[in-house]
């Protein structure tokens, strides 16, 4: 039963990154990724990102090209490229064009790292160990909140039905699952077995596990399924603009500090003559013009005096853990996510 309804959200996604696809209308014309220009001195740069950055990185493109415009006097043309993470990083390994990656969690790009195509040192090649703004895990459900969900134990109740996506190919769901297990563990004085028994009772209400943060959000919003979406907090926030009278956000006890990550993919930029532009790229980010841009779209603006004008906008007094809390990602992802390992062994049951 568990395996049909990953399987039934795998073909759910895969329906919404064909239409995500055709809605990216800067790279219809650029199948091939990056390349130095067409004739007119146009430069192109392929940013791979996952899945609910779309918006996001249609407005902070437009910023940026004008930006390049102005200060260089050429014209740049970002082209994007969305999914779910560890999927978007695993197609770069495999040979998809990306002169920059902007990825839901570091491991995601320490992958591409070990496959030779990002130096090594690329954490630090940026502020804040190249995190330009965070966000964190909360619910999403139904106005008025009809199962009464306010935490992460309602979750685990009978009669519950969840929609979350796969940690096995999106970089959202491990920080879900991340967040959940430091609440059981919180709740059961750090034993493990209890924590593992907590998870399991919660991965067994997710009725659909589509395989990125976004197909998720389509398959709670526009498909109506389910009674609570663990969500990105952007991805909450703009369902929750959008549609005011529908949906509500919930934040639960203890969530987590999400931190996606950026680099420059330097094999391919060297390649395609794009390094000093990818650099500028990335680096624009931190600039005060693209963090409002940042937390227009719903992130949390790394930038203090950015972030608290939006206070409005995100629970800054939420109890967040952090990936440190659990040996940083190489260790988290061994111990949760690699095959065999514990999200195997709870959702496999």
């Amino acid at each position: 039963m568990k395996k049909s309804k990953r399987i039934i959200g795998l073909l759910l996604a895969a329906s919404v990154a064909a239409v995500s696809l055709v809605g990216c209308s800067k790279s219809d014309d650029k199948s091939s990724g990056s390349n130095t220009g067409s004739g007119d001195g146009k430069v192109t740069i392929t940013n791979v990102s996952y899945d609910p950055t779309r918006e996001l990185y249609q407005q902070y493109d437009e910023l940026f090209e004008k930006y390049y415009k102005e200060k260089h006097g050429s014209e740049v043309e970002v082209v994007q490229s969305h999914g779910g993470s560890g999927k978007q990083a695993r197609s770069v390994i495999e040979g998809a064009e990306a002169d920059v990656v902007t990825l839901a969690l570091e491991h995601d790009i320490t992958l591409i790292e070990e496959a030779g195509l990002i130096e090594s040192d690329w954490i630090k090649e940026f502020d804040l160990d190249s995190s330009p703004y965070t966000s964190t895990i909360v619910f999403l459900v139904r106005k008025g909140n009809p199962k009464n969900i306010k935490d992460w134990d309602d979750l685990t109740k009978d009669g519950v039905e969840i929609i979350n996506p796969d940690p096995k190919s999106s970089g959202g769901a491990c920080w879900n699952f991340l967040a959940a297990w430091k609440y059981a563990l919180d709740h059961n004085n750090n034993d493990e077995e209890k924590a593992k028994d907590f998870v399991s009772k919660l991965y067994a209400n997710v009725t659909v596990m589509d395989s990125g943060a976004r197909g998720a959000t389509t398959t709670f919003v526009e498909n109506g399924q389910g009674d609570v979406l663990i969500a990105w907090e952007n991805e909450a926030i703009n369902s929750v603009a959008e549609y005011p009278d529908d949906y509500e956000i919930v934040t639960p006890s203890i969530s987590i500090l999400a931190q996606p990550s950026v680099a420059i993919v330097d094999s391919n930029a060297d390649k395609n003559g794009t390094q000093d532009v990818a650099k500028e790229y990335l680096e624009y980010l931190y600039t005060e013009d693209a963090q409002k841009v940042i937390g227009e779209n719903g992130y949390r603006p790394t930038n203090e005096k950015i972030l608290n004008r939006f206070s409005d906008k995100f629970d800054l007094n939420v109890k967040l853990c952090k990936i440190d809390d659990f040996g940083g990602w190489n260790a988290a992802y061994e111990k949760f996510f690699d095959d065999g390992a514990i999200f195997d062994e709870i959702y496999d049951k």
